[in-house]
Order: C-alpha cells, then structure tokens, then sequence
C-alpha cells in the first residue's frame, strides 16, 4: 500500500488525493486481497486439524487477518491521507503544529526536515524522483537476474535446494521430547535427562481399566479378565513379570486360603484383607456398598525409545483391549503426546494439500493467468517442502508445535510470490525480461522491506529459553527466507521461461504499425494505426507528439509489413 502511494505520489503533477489514493487501491488492493484470501483460508482450514491447541490457534489467526485486511483497507488509507496532508502542511510528525521555515532553518539540513516533517523538503512536498531502492531492483538487480547465465545458474541452485529440501522430508523425525515443554532452566530437564540415562529400558507405567461394573465373584468374568491380561501382557513391549493386578493377587490369597470368591458376599466382604495385605491395591477398586463399580491393574512397558516405538505401543495395546471380551481402556498421562504421532503426518499433509487447492482456486479466481496461478501455487508447494526438509536440519521435529508454524507457512508462503506474480502478468512491457524487471522494480523492495521486517519482528525469540518460542522463531525465519527467495529470485526468473505469461499490450491483429500514447493530462489513451503505405512518414507523425509525451511512446510492428 505503501509502495504504491509512494509510486502514485511521484507519477503526478498535481496533488490530488483522491486521484492518488484511487490509483494506490487500484494498484494495491487486489494483491493485498489474494494474499488476505490465502492467508485467511490457510489458517481456517487449519480448524480441521484433531488436535484442540492447533485449532484454537488457526481460528484466532485466521479471524485476526480478516480485521487485519479490513484495517488495511479502510483505517490504513485515511491515515495515508492525512500523513500527506500533514507533509503539505510542513507540520510536525508528532504535534503536528506548523514547522515554520526562517534564515535560519533555510540552512539546515536535509535530516533535520525528514526528522520533523517526515519529507526531505521544506517547502510543501512534490513529486519526488525514483525511490534509490526501486533503481536499483530495475537498473541492476532485475537485468542481472534476467541474463541467461544467472538463470541457468538460478535453476541450478533451485535444484540443489530442492534436493537438500526433499532429503529432508525423509529424515524427519516425529513427536515432541517432553523436556522441550519446559523452561531450559527448569529442573524437569535434568530429571528426563537422568531418567534417560538410567532408566532407559523401562517404558511408562501403563493403566489398564475395566471401565463398566462387571461380576468379578463369576469365575467366567474373571478368567476373561484373565486371558484379556495375558494378551496384553504378550505384546513385545510388555514385561509379564512387572505385572501388578489386584485380582491375581487376590484369586491367589482366595485359592490358598481356601475361600469360595464366586460368591458375592463372600467376594465383597473378604476385600478388606487384600487391602491389609496390600494397601495399595485400595486404590485400585472403585466400590460402593455391594458392587465393584470399576478397576484397574498395571503393565510395565519396556525398550520404548522413540516416537516409532511409542506410536507402535500405543497402537498395540489399544488394538488388544479392544478385542477382550471385557470393557478394557488402556491409559497412561503421556498418551496425549503419544496420539499426536497417530494423526500429525496425516493432518500435516491433509491441512497442506487443502490449503494448497483453496489457494489454487483463488489465485485462478483473482490473478488473471492460469499458468501463473500454477506458479503461485508452485511457490506454496516447494517453500513448504523446503521448510519441512530443513526442520530437520535444525533439530525441529514434527509435533503439535510445528505442526502450527507449517499452517503460517502455508499461509505466508503464498504472499511474496503472489505480489511479484501479479505486477508480472499485469505488465505491460513487450518481452518476458522486461516483465520481470518492471514487476522486480515495482515489488521488489516492499517485498524485501515485509521480509526484513518479519524476520526482525521474530528475531528475538531465539534467545528465548522455551522450545515453543525458539522452534516459532525457526520455522518462521525459513518460511520468510525461503518466500522471500522464491519471490525476488526463483519465481521471477522461472516466470521469463514463459513469454506469454501475461497481459500483452496489443491484442489486434492487424498487420499495421501502432502508436500508442497517454499524455501526462490524464487523457484517455488515444491509437494512431499509420497504414503500410505511410510508413516512412513515421518519423513525421512522431515529431508531431508533443516532446513531454515521447517517453510514453511504444512502438510495435504486428505484421511483416
């Protein structure tokens, strides 16, 4: 938006703000609404992700970019008008009282202006010259990147990207370390430290529950019991022997002692011996007056040391309780950071691809070239591949956490590469390269400006001592780096591959020579078509135009004639 005031400002005579900020909506509005659109689409269809955390944050995103565009859109563009009223009126950018011009501050410098108006001038503003920046991505930047050699070298450096990229994605590693929940100076770090160290053999204490009041007194009930524990118990990451059930041990009391358990009463009133003998097991046994509402007994798991092998667990024992004859349910607290590793690739790729289409769609709805939305969704594809690939790389692991920061990706990934994209098929110029410089000229430096800015806003989380923020910091530095270099280097050289992706300016197909022009007094633009027969008269017609008007001639020979 900013860019664009900016452009209009110095391409008119005259002041007038509406016409100025006509022509900055005009310019910017629609860019800014594909990527809103994007953005905004990414982070709801992050809503559909099984995890609670993750859902909550792409709805309070998602709703924040809405309020973000309609801010844009409406607050932004009044208070431009004003900080340019303000400017016309040499008035102080914080009281805004009237800064007055006397000898004295005639001999002042150009900073003591930018520092109390915000504009190099004293004198009521105009049109300034070509931003120094702007030079630069149009005189050398753009036609540097547009040799033929720089490309080959650009795709050349695509490929290693990618390839480091995808070699990435396949050594990813999955779940969350439980310590990165904690502060780095927490005393839980050193306490799964020294559990690692010494106890590494042994898994969790798992929790089996009979979770409906059964006949325990029934001598069936209890062999199913019976037989539904040894199934668990054969599962390889079961120790048998650390078994510790309440009903063994009291079955085995019951036969020594020579106490008929299968009745009821008999059953319910000789508890409070096992419970003497072993108190614990009190715990265990959910009983009201004359019935055992619910129970539970424990497994110890063993050689449990990476994400794989607590999926694998997981997976296993809940697949045995399900088949036992009794109402079982297997529980342990970590479990909730175990389930994430069930679903985290398969909602990664789903929330990926969908958002990837959503944006398919409106890219093809809103940018006027459907081989260039394929290279904006292109964009999106292989910054997210490249994120992905270089977690590894910098020890991030696919959880809940990052599983967030890839919805982001999703959703800034598409912003640089849709602006440039845009100012490239609206071009007016004749040639490919042409094209890309003028889109490089226009969009370059806001788009180096948002990447610098983001990258700074982010850069004080890597000093934090939280995992979450340092990993929030990681992935969004990549996703900024990796946009901001398919942006200004990747997308604007693969786009020149392709000379017709864009808007030509002449669509006839007359096989004359046109001359187009546009005066600087806003008239509409007028075609002068000089038939085949005149054309050695060209040079009269040109000297005709008045000579502020000649550098908006161009000239085009649509035919062999």
């Amino acid at each position: 938006m900013i860019a664009c005031w900016e452009q209009s400002s110095r391409s008119k005579t005259k002041s007038d703000v509406k016409s100025l900020l006509a022509e900055t909506y005009a310019e910017a509005a629609l860019s800014v609404t594909i990527t809103t659109l994007t953005d905004v689409l990414a982070f709801f269809v992050g809503t559909w992700t099984a995890f609670p955390s993750v859902r909550s944050f792409c709805l309070y995103t998602g709703t924040a970019f809405v309020f973000c565009y309609i801010y844009t859109m409406t607050f932004l563009g009044g208070i431009i008008v004003l900080n340019h009223k303000r400017e016309q009126g040499n008035r102080h950018w914080l009281t805004c009282m009237p800064v007055g011009v006397d000898k004295d501050q005639a001999e002042k410098s150009c900073w003591y202006n930018v520092c109390c108006i915000g504009n190099c001038s004293r004198q009521s503003p105009q049109p300034e010259g070509e931003h120094p920046m702007s030079i630069f991505f149009r005189k050398y930047y753009g036609p540097f990147f547009t040799n033929k050699w720089v490309k080959l070298l650009v795709v050349l450096l695509y490929g290693a990207y990618l390839g480091g990229s995808i070699y990435g994605c396949t050594q990813i590693r999955e779940g969350i370390d439980l310590r990165n929940l904690a502060s780095d100076d927490s005393y839980v770090i050193p306490y799964y430290d020294d559990d690692s160290k010494y106890f590494s053999d042994y898994g969790p204490r798992v929790m089996v529950v009979i979770t409906e009041s059964v006949d325990y007194w029934n001598e069936t009930v209890r062999l199913g019991i019976e037989n539904c524990t040894k199934k668990i118990e054969s599962i390889s990451y079961v120790n048998k022997n650390y078994t510790e059930s309440w009903l063994r041990v009291y079955t085995k009391s019951a036969q020594s002692g020579s106490i008929d358990i299968n009745n009821k009463t008999i059953f319910i009133s000789n508890l409070p011996e096992l419970f003497r003998i072993v108190p614990s097991f009190e715990w265990d046994i959910n009983k009201t007056q004359d019935k055992i509402e619910a129970s539970r007994f424990f497994i110890q798991t063993v050689n449990v040391t990476s994400a794989i092998d607590e999926k694998n667990l997981l997976n296993e024992l809940r697949e045995t309780a399900k088949q036992c004859s009794i109402p079982l349910m297997v529980y342990h607290p970590a479990f909730i950071y175990y389930d994430q590793y069930l679903v985290i690739v398969q909602n990664t790729i789903q929330n990926v691809v969908v958002a990837a289409g959503a944006m398919l769609i409106v890219s093809l709805w809103l940018i006027p070239n459907p081989l260039c939305c394929l290279w904006v969704t292109f964009a999106i594809a292989s910054v997210i591949v490249g994120v992905a690939g270089f977690m590894t790389f910098w020890s991030v692991n696919l959880d809940s956490i990052s599983m967030i920061n890839l919805v982001i990706c999703i959703g800034f990934s598409v912003d640089f590469s849709a602006h440039i994209s845009y100012a490239f098929v609206t071009s007016r110029e004749s040639s490919a390269n042409q094209r890309a410089v003028e889109a490089l000229s226009l969009l370059g430096y806001p788009v180096l400006q948002g990447a610098v800015s983001t990258i700074l806003g982010v850069v004080v989380l890597a000093a934090a001592k939280t995992y979450i923020f340092r990993t929030f910091f990681k992935i969004m530095f990549l996703v900024i780096l990796f946009g901001a270099l398919h942006g200004l280097v990747f997308i604007p050289v693969f786009l020149t591959f392709f000379g017709k992706c864009g808007i030509s300016p002449h669509t006839t197909e007359s096989k004359n020579l046109e001359l187009r022009f546009r005066n600087d007094k806003d008239c509409p633009e007028m075609l002068w078509v000089i038939e085949p027969l005149w054309t050695s008269q060209v040079t009269t017609v040109e000297d005709t135009v008045p000579q502020h008007n000649r550098a908006g001639i161009h000239w085009r020979e649509s035919g062999p004639d």
